[in-house]
């Protein structure tokens, strides 16, 4: 029972896919942000002249109200073009970091659109559980994770800074443009590097969240066998379908014997219907069988509809274990079967 109980075996495909439907998906929020800040970097240098235009035309617009008495209309225009420059600088930007915001979520767990994420649920608001998630085990290691990681980035940025400060006595030489230059260049370095570092940690935090992911969706050996129960269907149920279908076969078998040529016994076992139609088949086609009682049932509605009952113990059996249902005789009965059909006819006509 302790093997049963322990979760020892890997998830299932369905328990993986019904997490993924509560929303339940191993997603690194380190990986997501260095995909997200690598995009902002590179979208604000390439916007940095598209933005800048604006910032100086929203400063010159500025500088060309002076002197202007102002109104409450004036100040709602001026509010109204400052918005406008605002947004028309800021969009763009915020519109390529949503979308590397979606690929990197994507990239981790694919597309996946799920409302059971954001339902409401009372146990999310209860204080008692809150504050006992709030000092859990869990939130002080990912605390210090974070302090860590933060520690290590900051650090080695501050490194490569203290080393670039070294060449403020000569940079100081420079003219203005050539310091500048110097300063972006060197900012460019630093963020890269300390970009880099956070790429280090966010793969290594991905294989961590994956592995603790599909850690805690292991199940126990009884865990996969009610699974499986569950989805080949309660015997029980299976057992009742199976039998109440039997009963429907049963039922339309029974119907054709009335239309039968004739049936072809052994005398207390065996009980075959044939039937000949030469327009829709080249062959006899056996519309019922049986054993036991079920015979006896196809012999008695024979007689309450004046088919033929023929004896005849060997070509019952070999008719009911070689034939299946709605199926033509083989030609290796067919002699055998066409005796019998002639001595049926032969009486038909007298």
């Amino acid at each position: 029972m302790a093997d049963d109980a322990e979760k020892t075996e890997e998830p299932t495909d369905k328990k993986i896919e019904d997490a993924r439907k509560e929303g339940n998906v191993p997603k690194s929020q380190d990986a997501s942000g260095v995909v997200t800040l690598f995009v902002a970097i590179l979208a604000l240098l390439m916007l940095f002249p598209f933005m800048a235009e604006h910032m100086l035309r929203l400063f010159k617009y500025y500088f060309s109200l002076i002197g202007t008495p102002l109104d409450k209309l004036f100040m709602i225009d001026i509010a109204l073009i400052t918005m406008k420059e605002i947004l028309l600088m800021v969009m763009p930007l915020a519109f390529a970091v949503a979308v590397a915001g979606v690929l990197a979520a994507i990239s981790q767990f694919g597309f996946l659109f799920t409302l059971d994420a954001i339902q409401p649920k009372f146990s999310k608001i209860n204080p008692i559980s809150g504050m006992a998630n709030l000092f859990s085990m869990k939130k002080i290691a990912e605390s210090i994770k974070i302090t860590f990681k933060s520690f290590i980035t900051l650090g080695v940025g501050f490194l490569y800074f203290f080393y670039f400060i070294k060449e403020l006595p000569t940079v100081a030489m420079f003219g203005l443009h050539d310091q500048l230059d110097w300063l972006v260049h060197k900012m460019l370095i630093i963020a890269f590097v300390m970009l880099f570092i956070t790429f280090i940690f966010a793969i290594i935090d991905v294989i961590m969240v994956r592995k603790q992911y599909f850690d805690g969706l292991k199940m126990s050996k009884q865990e996969i066998k009610d699974e499986m129960k569950n989805m080949d269907g309660d015997p029980l149920i299976k057992s009742k379908i199976r039998q109440i279908q039997m009963q429907s076969a049963r039922k339309r078998m029974m119907a054709e014997v009335p239309h039968a040529d004739i049936v072809i016994t052994n005398p207390t076992h065996y009980a075959v219907a044939i039937k000949y139609d030469e327009q829709k088949s080249r062959a006899p086609i056996v519309v019922a069988k049986g054993m036991d009682h079920i015979a006896q049932q196809i012999k008695k509605i024979a007689r309450e509809n004046n088919v033929h009952i023929v004896q005849n113990p060997p070509l019952a059996r070999s008719l009911y274990k070689e034939v299946e249902l709605d199926k033509a005789i083989p030609e290796s009965l067919f002699a055998a079967v066409a005796e019998v059909l002639a001595y049926v006819y032969k009486m038909n006509r007298k």
